[in-house]
């Protein structure tokens, strides 16, 4: 009963992260990026490129807040206790939540950066998260552990961005805005809070008083240049992850200047994008798992993604572009599920949280870096011209991956 507990309650904190993260996609690109929105915040004057760099920055704030904080969280937990730490960082999530309400409402640009920054420093829990799983978990029922967590995280990817479409339109009641998602989702995370003060058990029951290294995220990406067996696929996952990030950043943008789709409309395509993922990693993974290795797999899936992400510059109308998620979605879920799967099967069972941490800060780095670079490249050549970008790091992460892993 007490492990059951435990994993419902890791599951919703996991969820309403990731619910957080999807809230922000409809609605950001539109105060930033969309001067005809009856939420664009940027004053008279200011040109649009100013607004894609601002887009690129903000996106960025987080996950460089996630790369400093989440290993330190981790020590933290490891010295005074999960529940705590956990705790913690929710309540930092739900107090982001509300002074980006705040920042939208007074247009006050600097407050939508601390919040977003102030988010990613406290909000380290899914590493957190991750380390109570193993706490609990036997070898017999670690794979399906873990298995939640991503589940997890797809729901959140699906009703996130479903859900910050349509808090923020007015169409659904009138006094919905921009702030209310954020509201929401403030309001989740204080409940998420009780339930881990009330409801979790702590499950790290020996605490170690070891020094607290501060510079461990800088320490981990050192880490990989070591790791002779295993760099190719952190540099594959940065790679493939750097693209993603080049994608999501300013797809939405591609996709209120081509088809002037509104939040709603953007919300309901990456929900639908997140759909296919998690039924690619319900249904499909497993499936084809008993087929082919990961190798075999990853030489198919990164190239097909790389491909995939041009296609969406082929549809005329709107309802053309639905028809591309399902391909998108399975080369995506198949490509992380196998990334994951394949790091875990090729790094020592001894040192599997260290090698996870470490992929965590290469994953912080490859969503931080190309938002910024992403916002700079929108503001010099074309909105749009980060996707091009995005399917060239996909399939140059493929290209890596087909001609080095074998030698590594």
């Amino acid at each position: 009963m007490f492990k059951n507990k435990t994993i419902i309650t890791i599951f919703f904190t996991i969820f309403i992260d990731l619910l957080g993260v999807g809230i922000l996609i409809p609605v950001i690109p539109l105060l930033f990026a969309s001067p005809l929105s009856d939420f664009y915040i940027l004053p008279v004057g200011i040109s649009i490129e100013n607004g894609y760099l601002l887009l690129g920055l903000l996106t960025a704030v987080y996950p460089i807040g996630q790369f400093i904080a989440t290993p330190i969280l981790g020590q933290l937990s490891d010295r005074y206790g999960r529940k705590k730490i956990l705790a913690i960082s929710i309540l930092g999530t739900s107090i982001s939540y509300i002074l980006f309400a705040v920042g939208i409402i007074t247009r006050n640009i600097p407050l939508l950066f601390i919040s977003r920054f102030f988010d990613g420093l406290t909000g380290g829990n899914i590493s957190v998260a991750q380390a109570m799983i193993s706490d609990i978990s036997t070898k017999e029922n670690r794979a399906r552990n873990f298995g939640m967590i991503g589940a997890a995280f797809g729901l959140g990817f699906i009703f996130g961005p479903f859900i910050g479409g349509k808090l923020s339109d007015p169409h659904t009641l009138s006094w919905f805005s921009a702030t209310t998602p954020f509201y929401f989702a403030a309001i989740l995370a204080f409940i998420n809070m009780f339930l881990i003060l009330f409801l979790l058990k702590e499950t790290n029951l020996n605490l170690h008083k070891e020094n607290i290294k501060w510079n461990k995220s800088l320490n981990n990406i050192l880490e990989v240049f070591k790791m002779k067996d295993l760099k190719i696929i952190f540099f594959t996952n940065f790679l493939y992850n750097s693209g993603f990030t080049f994608f999501t950043t300013f797809f939405s943008v591609y996709l209120i200047n081509k088809f002037s789709f509104d939040q709603g409309n953007i919300g309901n395509f990456f929900a639908f994008i997140g759909l296919w993922s998690v039924i690619t990693q319900a249904v499909f993974t497993r499936f084809i798992a008993k087929r082919f290795s990961e190798e075999k797999i990853l030489k198919l899936t990164l190239l097909g993604s790389g491909i995939i992400v041009l296609t969406y510059f082929l549809p005329q109308h709107a309802w053309q572009i639905y028809l591309i998620p399902p391909f998108f979605g399975l080369c995506t879920g198949l490509t992380m599920a196998n990334l994951s799967s394949l790091l875990s099967k090729r790094a020592p069972q001894e040192i599997q949280g260290k090698i996870f941490g470490i992929n965590a800060s290469v994953s912080a780095l490859a969503q931080a870096i190309p938002a910024i670079l992403s916002g700079f490249i929108a503001a010099i050549l074309a909105p749009e011209s980060p996707i091009v970008i995005a399917s060239v790091f996909i399939l140059f992460s493929a290209f890596i991956f087909i001609k080095l892993y074998k030698h590594s």
